[in-house]
Order: structure tokens, then C-alpha cells, then sequence
């Protein structure tokens, strides 16, 4: 199977399309940024309309309402009949996303410890007390590895990694075992230079608040947003609910959104670089996702001819 991963704005949707009607047999995409798990979070993740997927089926889509939390252990079982059920129909899995964790769950040999109710609850009214970066500050004087790889205001993953702490007596990072994948793949990486991946960030951004995101937001708070523990918290989204609120204007949230999603950028691409069995390859420009398509295939014939050739 394949994997196109790499930074947000690097233009993996895109060049996912643009192989699955290259290889031969076809393809189906599996989405693995965590969320366009949602249904009706389609202008503030970038989300790919069905004209745009030009025929090619994608999974794991639209599979979660916004007030639910969603789940990287639930979202492996997932993943996994979903490659199961491609490769059933004679087809190529084809992984795309950039959600760090979800494509290691998805393509490694990966278990997640167990939950504690109790001190999951502990933790979690630590952070509705004293809020997100406070929580995070507690998880850097415990896990300071944990703390460098987690955004201060990603609450939730700060909770997880509370607790995964407590309840192994281990960093969170021991939680992560080397990679080993659970059946043979080849993940490509989509680089972007640093400034032009800013520059391509704050014209999506951009692009996000003329398409309409500030209307999406307020559509999806009727449905339950702000109770979402992990949806709410998406960019974008939760700078808009806070605007939204009278926390600051709509150009201020634009701002920040642009900002943040910058700063995620990186940890992104720190993320996938610390994987050394991933093939980085120049980005497209956005104009022509189909040459990178082709190099893609090249790297995949030559992967296949080592696999197959004598030891």
C-alpha cells in the first residue's frame, strides 16, 4: 500500500487523486487527517468535494458527528477493514492525510494502553479549571518529551498523555514502539520550503474565510460543535467560536488561524521526519500534482523490484 503524508497546504489531497488514477488496478483513498473524520467540516479542513475526487472513492470521511470525540485506536480498527476491503476489490490502499499518529496506527505495529475513567476524569477537570496551557505546563514538568511534541492548546492529546504517564509509569514517546510496519507499504512525504509553505498557508487560510468558514462554523455550532471535545479544538474552527463568542473579531481569528496552522505545519513535517523509511519528494506547485503522481509510481516500482529481487 502507499501513504502520501507530509505538512498541511503541501497538496497530498490532490496528488492522492492524481496516483490513484495512475497505479495499476486503481486505488482508493483512506483519509487519515483526523478532522475530515467529520461530517460538515469541509471549507476549514480543506476537504477534497466529490467533484474534486475525480471519480476515485475515498473512506473515512464524514464519519463522525462534530459533538463526538474522535479516537485514534477506533479510527485504526477503521483504517485497517478499510485496506482490507480495497485490497479485496483487487485495488491499492492509498493513505492520505497528515495526522502524525493516525498514519502510524493505521500502518504500524502499534497498541495503545488501556484508560482509566477516574483519572482520565481527574485530568480532565484539571483542564476545564485551569485550561489547556496550564495543563501542558504540568505534562512538560512530567514528560517534557511529550510536552515538545504537543501544541499547548491541544487539550485533549495533553490529557491522554497525563494519563498514559500515570498509568505506565512511562514517558508517553515509550507508549510509541519503533516502527514496524503490519503489512508492506511505502509512505511518501510532500516537501514544501519553509516560506513557501507560509505563503501557501495564508492563502488558504484566506481562501477558508472567503469560501465561507465563519457560515460553516456557525452552522456546525447548531449541531453541537462546542461540546465536541476534539472537533471544536480544530483550526479554524475554534478561533472562529471563540470570535464568534466576543473572544476578539473575525480578522483577528483569521490571524491566529493562519499563525497557528503554521506553527502546526512544522510539527508536522518534525513529525514525519524523524521517520527515516519516508521518500521525500518536492511538492507540487498546485498545478500539476500528476508529475509528482508519476515519481510516486516510480518509487513504488523500484520498492516492488527490491522486495521481489533475490537476497
Amino acid at each position: 500500500m502507499v501513504a502520501v503524508v507530509g505538512p498541511t497546504a503541501s497538496g497530498k489531497s490532490d496528488v492522492g487523486v492524481a496516483l490513484a488514477h495512475r497505479l495499476a488496478g486503481g486505488a482508493e483513498v483512506v483519509n487519515a487527517d483526523a478532522m475530515q473524520l467529520y461530517r460538515g467540516m469541509d471549507v476549514g479542513t480543506a476537504k477534497l468535494t466529490p467533484a474534486e475526487r475525480r471519480g476515485v472513492p475515498h473512506h473515512l470521511l464524514d464519519v463522525l458527528d462534530v459533538s463526538e470525540a474522535a479516537d485514534v485506536a477506533g479510527y485504526q480498527q477503521q483504517a485497517r477493514a478499510a485496506f482490507t476491503a480495497v485490497e479485496g476489490r483487487g485495488r491499492t490502499p492509498l493513505l492520505v492525510g497528515g495526522s502524525g499518529l493516525y498514519v502510524r496506527a493505521a500502518l504500524d505495529d502499534l497498541r495503545f494502553p488501556g484508560t482509566d475513567p477516574a483519572v482520565r476524569a481527574r485530568f480532565e477537570a484539571e483542564l476545564a479549571e485551569r485550561g489547556a496551557v496550564a495543563l501542558h505546563a504540568l505534562l512538560a514538568e512530567r514528560d517534557p518529551e511529550a510536552a515538545a511534541r504537543i501544541l499547548p492548546s491541544n487539550g485533549r492529546r495533553t490529557v491522554r498523555a497525563l494519563e498514559v504517564g500515570e498509568l505506565t509509569g512511562q514517558p508517553f514517546a515509550a507508549s510509541l514502539p519503533e516502527p514496524r510496519y503490519v503489512r508492506p507499504a511505502l509512505q511518501v512525504g510532500l516537501a514544501v520550503p519553509r516560506e513557501q509553505l507560509d505563503a501557501r498557508i495564508d492563502a488558504r487560510v484566506r481562501r477558508m474565510w472567503d469560501a465561507g468558514l465563519v457560515e460553516e462554523v456557525r452552522r456546525l455550532a447548531e449541531q453541537g460543535l462546542r461540546e465536541g471535545l476534539t472537533a471544536s479544538r480544530a483550526l479554524g474552527y475554534a478561533q472562529v467560536l471563540a470570535a464568534l463568542d466576543g473572544d476578539g473579531t473575525l480578522e483577528e481569528a483569521a490571524e491566529a488561524t493562519a499563525r497557528l496552522t503554521r506553527r502546526f505545519a512544522r510539527k508536522q513535517e518534525s513529525w514525519f521526519r524523524r521517520d527515516p523509511r519516508v521518500h521525500w519528494l518536492p511538492a507540487p506547485d498546485g498545478s500539476d500534482p500528476d508529475a509528482l503522481a508519476a515519481a510516486v509510481e516510480e518509487l513504488l516500482d523500484a520498492q516492488e523490484r527490491a522486495v521481489g529481487s533475490p537476497a
